[in-house]
């Protein structure tokens, strides 16, 4: 498994971080929009272990059966986090930390990352890579967690194409320059809670001809979003790609709901 350097650190807005890594494979990485990748942060006294990499393992389960039998004590934290910047010409990668109010691991390491710190890496596979469709327009919308892949899928679409794209945040203090972006503010509302998003959807005058919607952030609003699309918009749910980032009250530690694997499921059939 190979692992990640930091190389810098430095604040994009008062509640995001964006770390710079070097590392093995980062000279020869392919990159793509919404490019996501997993982090294993170390627990305390445990380095990071070495985990089989097999290139035969289409979709990791190797790696990941590996992983698993570490004893949970020992076992790293794991979570997925969009690479959201890659700089060939030094084997470097960015990737934004949202640091949240109520620290998990992967907050907790952000907050106090240094230069020469190492996390695991596996990934990004190019069996997850899921292209745009072909649209007249495209919806981006999503949350903090979800602003990386946003930035990219945006820096990827062809001049002169149309978007509309809607990011929620705290306040004014987490925009990022990212163009055309309709920010809609929750304030001190904890993420997740509230329908901001949605509502500011629901308003939007969308212009004419097919679009094509990418959503992403917390799984109920992403999928009150998809339902809206679909049931009020007259989206088809083919020209819908979406993914909850994170989902409340839970983490990826914890195993899927109900609702996550149908989400899944659905996505597998698209």
């Amino acid at each position: 498994m190979p692992l990640l350097n930091v190389t810098a650190v430095h604040p994009v807005t008062p509640h995001v971080t964006r770390v710079r890594f070097t590392g093995d494979g980062l000279d020869d990485f392919e990159t793509w929009p919404d490019q996501q990748l997993k982090l294993l942060f170390p627990r305390d006294g445990h380095p990071v272990p070495d985990l089989p990499a097999d290139r035969g393992d289409k979709y990791g389960m190797g790696w990941y059966q590996a992983y698993q039998a570490i004893p949970e004590p020992e076992r790293p934290w794991l979570r997925s986090y969009t690479v959201r910047a890659h700089h060939p010409d030094t084997a470097e990668i960015d990737i934004d930390f949202v640091l949240h109010d109520h620290a998990g691991p992967a907050t907790r390491w952000a907050i106090n990352a240094r230069v020469g710190d190492t996390l695991g890496r596996y990934g990004p596979s190019k069996v997850y890579h899921r292209p745009l469709g072909k649209a007249d327009w495209y919806l981006l919308t999503g949350d903090e967690a979800a602003t990386p892949a946003i930035a990219t899928l945006l820096e990827s679409l062809p001049a002169g194409t149309r978007a509309l794209t809607f990011i929620e945040a705290r306040d004014a203090t987490e925009e990022q320059p990212l163009g055309d972006v309709h920010w809609v503010h929750r304030g001190d509302t904890p993420p997740g809670h509230g329908d901001g998003l949605l509502n500011a959807v629901r308003a939007a005058d969308f212009p004419p001809g097919g679009g094509y919607a990418w959503l992403g952030g917390e799984a109920s609003t992403v999928r009150a979003l998809r339902r809206h699309l679909v049931d009020e918009r007259g989206f088809d749910k083919r020209a819908i790609d979406f993914t909850g980032y994170w989902r409340l009250t839970l983490t990826q530690d914890d195993s899927p709901t109900d609702e996550d694997l149908a989400d899944a499921r659905e996505r597998v059939a698209f």
